[in-house]
């Protein structure tokens, strides 16, 4: 029997409600305000909340207008804009089914997230990968990254969090058959729930409460809080949730050999999942009452039930192969939106190299230009001044040179890096002096001797010109 959906029970993190008109005309001016902004931190928080709104009916343009924040954000150096375009595109491929993806995009959140002291940041990331490894069943791990999470919300108090952490951790304990301790985890979600008076919550961990004491035998416990959770789950529209606490009544009254009422619950669940467009959920409704209906001995609506599970099957398998197939073009898709980010990175990087050789070839040109100008008519001033410039150009250029090595060497902590460049400035600074003490002197002396010498060789010739 399958427990409360993890899809469900965490809205805020993975939305899969269909939006109305009125979100995506939120979207639609949002994209209004994008097409005229300027300052590029305001765009990164546009498109990211762009994306995130149109995940729920447009993932693959939500994928394409993340990855633009992602790269944007990365550029600016927007920490936050980046965290945040991490965890959208990740939940873009959870709503595609792109589960390796969306946990390669998580753990990426997660490092940026462990260098900053963000608490409610690094709770909803730990939480996410703990969603994603458990709809791949891998359950263990969930619970590791839950307890993370859960130990991130208690040191920093971040009590948005509290009840989907104790839902999850319960839902989790209850997948693995360990339902003493889902138990103790659904009843402090509900407890959360009760004391804010979120009656939709209340209603789904009452129906956690329910799957945990019809496997520990408690049927009139299980009998109270299934029962107890539809008026909540009604009342909010949560048709997905209303399937598994319905159908967990009708397991609990097949325990209770009530089979009347068994059937009546179980047609339930499978005409809500029906009519929600719930799959799986109307396949096991349906499922169950095969069996149901073999064991009641009615030949003739267990051969109908057949026929509809294998129906409802071949659509399961059918949305499988549709979902391969979306897998496959959402990583194609993340895949040339990455290689155009390269060769613009690099057409960046070529432009930078370019201009650093350029400045390579100027250096020594203009110090070849004040040679040249020392040995004309030019102002003593004007040479030592052309001096000092290259001097300067020449040094700037080692500083703009050794800056990346630097930057890569102390992994871009600015207090390594001024310590280290003082230590440069220390050399260079008096290096710099000394040099420009030197080649002053010898272009002044140079220029002076060339204007004696000129002035000696006029005058010669003047006095051969002159008449004895």
């Amino acid at each position: 029997m399958r427990s409360v959906r993890i899809c469900v029970i965490l809205l805020v993190f993975i939305c899969s409600v269909n939006p109305g008109h009125s979100q995506k005309v939120k979207v639609d001016s949002l994209a209004k305000r994008l097409a005229v902004e300027q300052k590029d931190t305001a765009r990164v928080r546009l498109m990211w909340t762009m994306a995130r709104d149109m995940t729920r009916y447009d993932p693959d343009s939500a994928m394409k207008l993340a990855q633009q924040s992602l790269y944007l954000a990365q550029h600016i150096g927007d920490k936050e804009g980046e965290s945040r375009s991490l965890g959208i595109l990740a939940n873009t491929f959870v709503k595609i089914g792109n589960y390796a993806r969306a946990l390669e995009l998580n753990i990426r959140k997660l490092k940026l997230e462990e260098k900053r002291e963000k608490p409610e940041n690094l709770a909803s990331v730990l939480m996410n990968i703990g969603i994603v490894y458990a709809l791949e069943e891998d359950y263990r791990i969930a619970l590791q990254y839950y307890s993370k999470a859960d130990s991130v919300i208690e040191k920093f108090n971040v009590d948005r969090f509290r009840y989907n952490i104790s839902l999850n951790i319960g839902d989790t304990y209850n997948r693995l058959n360990i339902s003493d301790s889902a138990y103790v985890f659904f009843n402090k979600s509900f407890n959360i729930a009760k004391a804010k008076d979120d009656r939709e919550s209340m209603g789904i961990s009452m129906t956690g409460l329910g799957h945990c004491y019809l496997k520990l035998g408690s049927y009139e416990q299980s009998l109270m809080n299934y029962k107890g959770s539809l008026d909540y789950l009604q009342e909010s529209n949560n048709d997905e949730v209303l399937c598994e606490s319905t159908l967990g009544l009708a397991n609990l009254f097949r325990k209770l050999n009530k089979p009347d009422s068994s059937e009546r619950y179980a047609t339930i669940s499978m005409a809500t999942a029906k009519k929600g467009g719930f799959l799986p959920a109307e396949l096991e409704a349906a499922e169950f009452l095969t069996e149901h209906y073999k064991s009641t001995r009615k030949i003739d609506s267990a051969f109908a039930y057949v026929s509809y599970v294998q129906d409802l099957n071949d659509s399961v398998n059918s949305k499988s192969k549709i979902r391969e197939t979306q897998i496959i073009s959402s990583n194609e898709q993340f895949r040339q939106s990455e290689m155009e980010e390269e060769r613009r990175h690099a057409q960046k990087k070529r432009f930078e190299q370019l201009q650093l050789l350029l400045i390579g070839i100027f250096i020594p040109a203009f110090f070849l230009l004040t040679l040249l100008l020392s040995r004309a008519r030019t102002h003593t001033r004007l040479v030592r001044l052309l001096g000092v410039l290259s001097l300067l150009f020449l040094f700037e250029y080692l500083t703009l040179l050794l800056h990346p090595t630097v930057a890569k060497l102390t992994n871009h902590t600015p207090l390594l890096e001024i310590l280290i460049f003082v230590a440069l400035a220390a050399i260079l600074i008096p290096l710099h002096h000394r040099l420009e003490h030197w080649l002053i002197h010898k272009l002044s002396h140079f220029h002076l001797h060339h204007q004696h010498s000129e002035t000696k060789t006029v005058l010669a010739v003047e006095e051969k010109k002159s008449p004895a």
